[in-house]
């Protein structure tokens, strides 16, 4: 390499590296040093200690909130993946018209482009005792009157983060299963198999990737959500996130904070890690 492709290259990657060392090494490393200090109210006292982290294993409160945030996101992921599969796979397969498919690809998409507040108060309007679905209710006859049950619950969480985060599971399924060379179907149905057996045996491995990619983003992203459970989730949808901004702000407890920041960052990582594994085994397999 000359001195000229040298200089381009570092032209090239300098600002994305440091951009990566100033938002996102920098900060955490200053989160990690902070887990380690002590509050003595109102400071906060430099100290190598593991008196945080071991807080976090005495207080049962964390770990019930931290399993809750777990259950909350696999269960948002879950659904997710059940409702963008089949719609996906419609779009790739039944629909032929390219205009059609692409409107209906971006019937997905365009929420993306509104604000995440928005959308998530959307539906509490909608599960509200003035909402919609209460009003629907009282007038067909089926309540006599609103009730307050729709809402302030993980089951209208659920609802919420997933209709919220849906888009990043059709994304990569859709971009999975319209790589799939429609010849490899057309040769599973000469060799005799049904369609059943075609989709166990053809369709469903070859877009394992990206039902992998966009259950790993779902995830992450419904585990680190604190805005849903602010406005329709009550005192029993309190995430790991909720906690954590808890401790920074009101509590007055950044140390404490931190070192629940830094677990809940351990935990992605892992769960990405995992997910990058498993993406590479299946593709291994797979050729």
């Amino acid at each position: 390499m000359t001195a000229v492709q040298r200089l381009r290259s570092a032209a090239v990657l300098s600002p994305p590296l440091l951009w990566t060392v100033v938002f996102m090494f920098v900060p955490y490393s200053i989160l990690l040093v902070y887990s380690f200090w002590k509050t003595q109210y109102p400071i906060f006292v430099p100290a190598f200690q593991l008196g945080n982290y071991m807080e976090l294993v005495r207080d049962p409160q964390y770990l019930r909130v931290l399993l809750r945030t777990l259950k909350i996101a696999g269960l948002v992921s879950f659904f997710a993946l059940v409702l963008a599969y089949p719609y996906a796979y419609f779009l790739v397969f039944k629909v032929k018209r390219p205009s059609v498919r692409l409107t209906l690809y971006m019937a997905v998409v365009a929420p993306l482009w509104v604000s995440y507040l928005l959308r998530a108060y959307t539906w509490k309007t909608i599960l509200g005792t003035q909402g919609v679905l209460n009003s629907f209710l009282v007038s067909t006859g089926i309540l006599s009157e609103p009730s307050s049950i729709f809402l302030y619950n993980q089951a209208a969480m659920v609802l919420t983060l997933t209709y919220v985060f849906i888009p990043f599971m059709v994304m990569p399924i859709y971009a999975a299963l319209e790589k799939i060379p429609p010849s490899l179907k057309e040769a599973s149905a000469d060799l005799g198999e049904n369609r059943l057996a075609t989709f166990l045996k053809v369709t469903l491995p070859l877009s394992m990737t990206g039902i992998v990619a966009g259950f790993t983003m779902t995830f992450c992203l419904a585990f680190g959500d604190f805005i849903a459970p602010f406005l329709v989730g009550g005192p029993d949808g309190v995430m790991i996130a909720n906690v954590i901004a808890s401790q920074f702000g009101a509590a007055l407890n950044w140390p404490l904070g931190s070192a629940l920041a830094v677990v809940m960052l351990v935990i992605v990582l892992g769960i990405i890690s995992a997910s990058d594994r498993f993406e590479r085994l299946g593709a291994g397999r797979l050729t």
